[in-house]
């Protein structure tokens, strides 16, 4: 069988072999907001989604948005996500590179850089994992998770494309709400569908 490898290589500079390769949804599904679509790295998307062209872009800077204090729990790292929410009420997903960590599909989420703030290492995780441009909305909730105690921020969408989406992740993902639990379904996740329900 022929190896898979991503299109862009990791932080090391090497090539990322994708050992169950994620198949890619017809394009008919980018238009359909009661369907799932999905795309895998340099695979083909429409020119544009709700009024937004996908074009290659880079990392948002701000604005900064109102947020709680953050206060990370004892024996974890700080780390930030987003909640990406299409205007057709769909929210964009990503599906980390073989699985790591025990995720099919999850939200975008790292940790900090030195010197970085949460919402500046949410932006760019949105842009690194899932190849899209954000604005953040709104603080959602705060989750201890394995290794990291990670705040979720609401966002939306600006630019960039899902095709060109970062190593770490071997597809990216658009799924309406209905169908949100049947696919984020790592328990690490429940935190967030759950405040996503009450926000």
């Amino acid at each position: 069988m022929a190896k898979h490898y991503h299109p862009q290589r990791d932080r090391r500079g090497r090539q990322v072999a994708i050992r169950k390769p994620t198949v890619a949804t017809p394009l008919s599904t980018w238009s359909d907001p009661l369907t799932v679509a999905c795309v895998v790295p340099g695979g083909p998307v429409p020119a544009e989604l709700n009024g937004i062209p996908f074009v290659p872009g880079s990392p948002a800077e701000g604005p900064d948005i109102d947020e709680p204090a953050f206060t990370c729990a004892p024996g974890l790292k700080p780390a930030a996500g987003v909640v990406i929410e299409e205007t057709d009420g769909r929210f964009w997903l990503v599906a980390p590179t073989n699985q790591v960590g025990g995720y099919a599909v999850t939200f975008p989420k790292g940790r900090p850089v030195p010197g970085a703030t949460l919402q500046q290492t949410a932006r760019c995780e949105a842009w690194e994992e899932s190849g899209l441009v954000v604005e953040l909305a709104r603080f959602l909730c705060d989750v201890p998770r394995s290794e990291s105690f990670t705040r979720y921020y609401r966002a939306r969408r600006m630019g960039g494309t899902p095709s060109a989406m970062g190593w770490e992740s071997q597809a990216v993902l658009l799924v309406p709400r209905a169908h949100l639990r049947a696919v984020a379904c790592h328990p690490n996740d429940q935190a967030i569908l759950d405040a996503l329900e009450l926000s």
